[in-house]
């Protein structure tokens, strides 16, 4: 059975916990948190004090990245832009040992609705 893009997000999101803006906002310095846009992206705007991995070399940059080095039990908001890629990142994220990331549902479009 061939699957979409959309496919894996969603079967992403039967493992994962998202989080809505409101929960993220009154909770955010808890968290590192981690963009996974690309760096065109984050440069036009991001959530405070995010960190920007991108998705496509986030399994392989997250381990050596000072912010993250040795931290597979801290709190990690991941975002994108619209909450696909970071569903995706966050699924790796649990496998690589990461047990407390979550998603922000909506991403950086539904934090920037929130305003």
């Amino acid at each position: 059975m061939k699957l979409t893009a959309m496919d894996l997000v969603a079967a992403a999101k039967q493992n994962i916990t998202e989080i809505d803006v409101a929960t993220a906002k009154k909770e955010l310095s808890k968290f590192i948190v981690l963009d996974v846009r690309t760096p065109a992206e984050f440069i036009n705007g991001a959530l405070p004090d995010a960190i920007n991995i991108s998705r496509g070399i986030l399994e392989f940059r997250i381990e050596n990245h000072p912010d993250f080095k040795n931290k597979q039990d801290a709190d990690i908001l991941v975002y994108c832009q619209t909450g696909g890629r970071a569903a995706l990142a966050t699924e790796n994220l649990l496998k690589m040992g990461y047990e407390k990331a979550v998603s922000l549902a909506g991403g950086y479009q539904a934090w920037q609705a929130s305003q």
